[in-house]
C-alpha cells in the first residue's frame, strides 16, 4: 500500500484511527469460548464493527504466537479476512522484529509474502542490516521503534550521548535507510510533548502513535505536535480501550461505538 493510498483513505474516511487486534483469551467474552476458533471470531466481529471508523488494523503477533499453532492459524485467518473484506485498510503486523540481515530477510518474507501484511514494526537496535531487508519490498513498510510509551523506554531511548538523546540519533541515522514512502516511526502518545522535536528530524514521515486511551495519551496533544498539514502523517492506534470496551455479548457493538467516538474526534482535527 503506497503513501498516497494511505492518505487518500484517511481523507475519504476522515479518520486516521488504527485498531489494534490484541486478543487475550482470558479477556474474551465467555460466550465466544464455545467457538472452534474464539480468537478469530472475536477479531471478525471487532473488525466488522470498527472498519468504517478506521483506516488500519494492527494485530500484535505476540497475542497469537502465545497459543502456538492454533494461534498462528487465528492470525492467518484474521489477516485473510481483512484482505478479502476490507482490502483498502492498511494492515500492520506488530511483530517488533530486528535481527541480522539474513534473518531479517526471512522475517520480511514471512510477513510480507506469506501473511501479506503491509507493514511490520521493527526494533532498530542492531542497526541498518536489521532494517534494510524490510525495505526491499515494493509497497511495503518498515515501522521503526523510536520513542515508545512504555515506562522502561527511559532506560535507553532518553540516554544522553555525545550527539544528544539516543532516540534522536535513531531517527537521524535511520531516516537515511529508507524514505517517507516506505518507512514510518513508532512514537508513543505519552511522549506527545516531544513530538515537536521528532517532527524537526522527520518532518515528512508517517508516525504510528500508540498509547492514546488506556495508556493515558491524549489525541489533542498528538495532533497539536504531530499532524502534517496536507498529508496528515499520523496513524493513531488504540487497542484495549476499543476491543475491550465491553466483555459481554455486546462487545462488538461497544467496540464500534468507541471507535466511532475516536473517529469523530479525529475528523474535527482534520
Amino acid at each position: 500500500m503506497t503513501r498516497a493510498e494511505i492518505i487518500k483513505e484517511i481523507k475519504a474516511k476522515k479518520t486516521f484511527l488504527c485498531v489494534g487486534l490484541d486478543p487475550d483469551v482470558d479477556k474474551l467474552p465467555k460466550h465466544l469460548l464455545e467457538e472452534d476458533d474464539p480468537i478469530f471470531e472475536f477479531n471478525r466481529q471487532i473488525i466488522d464493527a470498527t472498519a468504517e471508523y478506521c483506516v488500519s488494523f494492527k494485530p500484535n503477533t505476540a497475542f497469537y504466537e502465545a497459543y502456538g499453532v492454533s494461534g498462528y492459524t487465528s492470525l492467518e485467518r484474521t489477516i485473510k479476512y481483512i484482505r478479502q473484506n476490507y482490502p483498502h485498510h492498511f494492515l500492520i503486523a506488530d511483530a517488533k522484529r530486528g535481527d541480522i540481515g539474513n534473518t531479517s530477510a526471512m522475517y520480511a518474507k514471512a510477513f510480507f509474502k506469506r501473511l501479506h501484511a503491509d507493514a511490520i514494526t521493527i526494533a532498530p537496535y542492531m542497526g541498518s542490516d536489521s532494517v534494510k531487508p524490510f525495505l526491499q519490498f515494493e509497497g511495503k513498510w518498515a515501522i521503526v521503534l523510536a520513542l515508545t510509551s512504555n515506562e522502561g523506554s527511559n532506560d535507553f531511548q532518553l540516554t544522553e550521548t555525545k550527539d544528544g538523546l539516543l532516540y534522536r540519533q535513531v531517527l537521524k541515522t535511520s531516516r537515511e535507510w529508507g524514505t517517507p514512502e516506505n518507512m514510518m516511526y513508532v512514537i508513543g502518545a505519552t511522549r506527545a510533548d516531544m513530538l515537536d522535536e521528532v517532527r524537526q528530524i522527520v518532518p515528512d514521515h508517517f508516525l504510528l502513535v500508540p498509547g492514546v486511551g488506556t495508556q493515558g495519551g491524549t489525541l489533542s496533544d498528538v495532533c497539536k505536535y504531530g499532524l502534517i498539514k496536507n498529508d496528515v502523517g499520523l496513524l493513531v492506534n488504540s487497542s484495549r480501550s476499543i476491543i475491550y470496551a465491553s466483555n459481554g455479548e455486546d462487545f462488538a457493538e461497544a467496540a464500534g461505538k468507541e471507535a466511532k467516538k475516536m473517529a469523530d474526534e479525529m475528523e474535527a482535527y482534520l
